[in-house]
């Protein structure tokens, strides 16, 4: 058996939660409430979702040496997570994000910046490091990277979930390659062209032979499309304190759900559960929830339902 349950090959980032009483004016001035240096980043913060579940762990990626690089590998030590595979840049700072957060809604604009010095090599992704789990995460970012990790766990019958957000140039090479697409809510259409979500995540599927391709919605939950038929899960509504990280723990625990062989409007509810309780919190990781507390969300908590997507599934 392998020693890990799920690898991740992707993003980390340290961030700066600046708390503000509402979004400013443009050209405006105002002062903050508080600022937080915190842990972030996508496919890092899916994988330490994945470790507070209870799976066994491993992380591929880089970290810069510097403070903001201490604080990415210091919060990943924390979880047990393995780090062999990370790789610490010299005289290369992390990747960082500065997260304005309007404490009136919890919704928050993120500015970031990841140096060059940060890519990863494709030729660091060999196979014994894939083939030591049973599940990988990727994002797109460093897409050869990405790439060849996917095409990696196809040949092994791995299963491969993704989280995307944006355009890549190359990703058509990870998607032949993908198993579980989670896109973000614009990524199907800037993909196909084609402005209707539910014809959107068809022309994918169909194009690459994705057993699940899905997209998350925010507050409204998530959408996916499986053996021909569309499933829609309503979000959860919650006491919002920030978004930051939500889709990133949703994504976890996706990856959680897919790894304990859930059908998939279990996995789907899951994760609308866990990316809501992350927002009762600050910051990326601040609102990771038990799987127990997950399940009392899902049994008690009110749903946040958007009438367009309920009427067509």
């Amino acid at each position: 058996m392998p020693p890990f349950d799920v690898v991740g090959v992707g993003l980390n980032a340290t961030d700066t939660l600046i708390l503000l009483p509402h979004f400013p004016v443009y050209a405006g001035k105002m002062p903050l409430t508080r600022e937080i240096v915190s842990p972030g980043g996508q496919v890092a913060t899916a994988l330490v979702t994945c470790a507070k579940l209870g799976l066994r762990t491993k992380y591929i990626g880089t970290v810069g040496d510097d403070q903001r690089g201490r604080i990415q590998l210091d919060s990943l030590r924390e979880t047990g997570m393995n780090l062999d595979d990370v790789e610490v840049r010299k005289n290369c700072p992390n990747q960082t994000a500065y997260i304005l957060i309007d404490q009136s809604t919890g919704e928050r604009t993120i500015l970031w910046h990841r140096d060059d010095c940060l890519a990863l090599d494709p030729l660091r992704i060999t196979e014994e490091k894939i083939t030591a789990a049973r599940l990988l995460h990727i994002d797109g970012h460093d897409t050869a990277a990405v790439a060849r990790a996917a095409e990696i766990a196809r040949q092994h019958q791995i299963p491969v979930t993704v989280d995307v957000d944006t355009i890549y140039p190359g990703f058509d090479r990870v998607l032949p390659n993908v198993d579980y697409l989670v896109a973000s809510s614009e990524f199907p259409a800037r993909w196909t062209g084609e402005k209707d979500p539910f014809r959107a995540l068809e022309l994918i599927q169909n194009e690459y032979h994705m057993p699940v391709a899905a997209m998350t919605l925010g507050q409204y939950g998530a959408l996916a499309r499986q053996q021909n038929q569309f499933i829609y899960s309503p979000g959860f509504a919650v006491d919002c304190v920030d978004t930051t990280g939500a889709g990133d723990v949703f994504h976890g625990a996706f990856c959680y759900a897919v790894f304990e062989n859930m059908p998939l409007p279990e996995i789907l509810e899951f994760s609308n559960a866990m990316g809501a309780l992350n927002c009762t919190a600050l910051g990326a990781r601040g609102g990771i929830a038990t799987f127990e507390q997950a399940r009392d969300l899902i049994r008690n908590g009110r749903r946040h339902s958007h009438p367009d997507f309920e009427q067509r599934t």
